[in-house]
């Protein structure tokens, strides 16, 4: 069982930034995936936004490329997303996650964390 608690996010105006955390209960051994999934307002569609696997392999959805960052302090057990450049479209409910392997089904993830509203403003 793995608890992750989120944090960060809020309201910003277009090209301002924000960072979201989201913190693990325990440390991850082996392979797994920690990535980041936007769900737009009024969507049940997740997208992933972000992913980073256990050898450190990242991949960005096109639309964040150059703008959004994610990282992980394994000592702190803590994803994170520093968010750049933001947009209106950026507009979300930001939830992290952990899984096998990073796919872009969010169906495949097993543990989320609660999520976290982004909200930019033009």
């Amino acid at each position: 069982q793995v608890q992750l608690v989120q944090s960060g996010g809020g309201s910003v105006q277009a090209g301002g930034s924000l960072r979201l955390s989201c913190a693990a209960s325990r440390f991850f051994t082996g392979t797994y995936c920690m990535a980041w999934f936007r769900q737009d307002p009024g969507q049940k569609v997740r997208e992933r936004v972000a992913a980073m696997a256990s050898d450190g392999t990242i991949r960005y959805a096109d639309s964040v490329k150059g703008r959004f960052t994610i990282s992980r302090d394994n000592t702190k057990k803590t994803l994170y997303l520093q968010m750049d450049s933001l947009e209106p479209e950026d507009t979300g409910t930001y939830h992290c996650t952990t899984g096998s392997y990073c796919t872009f089904d969010s169906r495949a993830y097993r543990y989320w964390g609660q999520g976290t509203q982004v909200t930019v403003s033009s």
